[in-house]
């Protein structure tokens, strides 16, 4: 599902082309260049990692099997765009940013919420100083997935997941947390299985948390719930504060006016990114296109992506920290 929004998003890109795929089940493979109208394919990276026109290498393998491809382009010289997580530990996060870095290869990790309009105006904000002194910040994936999506997968596995409704339905929202308040220096989790209870991973969790500035916020995870709401973030300071549903902005309130705010409220009208809440092929590729085409344009400027590897570790280091807290029934320090 999500190899067709990069495929998408590559061919209508400023200055790239899909050049080929690979998967290891051919009729699978011939079956995807031929919906994306793309001539090359094979069942091996290898054959495609020999190409000399190819540049970057999108990973839309299973989240516990980015680290494997990833490494392979980095020793051919290819890019890379690594879909969320990076990895589903810091261990193999920091082997691949490791060697991309050694190699001299940009790694843009997907975490294309980040590149909505509503999202970069509350960044937009922050970094102005709107919002005064933060006081509360908090993310909510209250989201369903059935049985079904569960049975004979990989996800909600440990091995290949590498949790449950954290690190693969809120991870997009917990990047966004951190990404608009900073990472918080103090974690208490809970997690259970609520519902999905055939599952080695979480369906539910919860946390507190606590900023270095001082700040409290709150994390709430779930894929048991029906029929599931839009994602939401709400960020709140002594000055102003905003919510965010999906990348529409809903409120957006201040102490003192900006003659541009009618128009933040104004222009929110409908997201272009849609919402995962109810099934995850209901969100739009244009959220990968923006990044995408950052990458692009970064290679072509002689720039770092919008969002590297290293902004994109923060993410999986919270996960992660959430989890042990979970496990240990005690708070945790990042």
């Amino acid at each position: 599902m999500i190899a067709n929004f990069h495929a998408k998003a590559i061919n209508l890109a400023r200055g790239a082309r899909l050049v080929g795929v690979v998967d290891r089940t051919e009729d699978k493979v011939r079956a995807f260049a031929a919906k994306h109208k793309v001539a090359f394919w094979s069942t091996k990276l290898a054959d495609l990692l020999a190409r000399p026109d190819l540049h970057v290498i999108c990973v839309t393998t299973p989240s516990g099997l980015h680290l494997e491809p990833s490494l392979a382009a980095i020793r051919a010289g290819k890019h890379l765009v690594v879909e969320k997580p990076l990895e589903i530990t810091l261990a193999r996060v920091d082997e691949l940013l490791r060697a991309a870095e050694a190699a001299g290869v940009q790694v843009a990790a997907v975490f294309q919420a980040r590149f909505g309009a509503g999202a970069q105006k509350i960044k937009a904000a922050l970094q102005a100083g709107r919002f005064g002194r933060l006081v509360l910040c908090s993310a909510y994936v209250k989201w369903h997935r059935t049985a079904e999506y569960y049975q004979g997968s990989w996800h909600g596995t440990l091995a290949l997941d590498g949790g449950g409704a954290l690190i693969n339905q809120s991870i997009h929202a917990i990047d966004l947390l951190q990404w608009f308040a900073g990472m918080p220096v103090e974690v208490f989790a809970w997690k259970t299985r609520r519902v999905h209870t055939r599952i080695e991973a979480e369906d539910t969790a919860v946390a507190s948390l606590r900023f270095a500035d001082g700040a409290l916020g709150t994390i709430e995870g779930s894929t048991a719930l029906y029929p599931g709401w839009r994602r939401r973030l709400e960020i709140c300071g002594e000055h102003g504060s905003t919510v965010l549903e999906e990348d529409r902005i809903t409120r957006w309130e201040f102490r003192r006016s900006d003659m541009g705010d009618e128009a933040v409220l104004a222009g929110q009208a409908t997201s272009s990114m849609g919402s995962g809440a109810s099934a995850p092929d209901q969100i739009d590729f244009q959220g990968h296109l923006l990044q995408i085409q950052d990458l692009v344009d970064s290679l072509l400027e002689g720039r770092a992506p919008a969002l590297d590897g290293r902004q994109a570790r923060k993410a999986v280091a919270l996960v992660r920290a959430l989890y042990a807290s979970a496990e240990a029934n005690a708070p945790v320090r990042l």
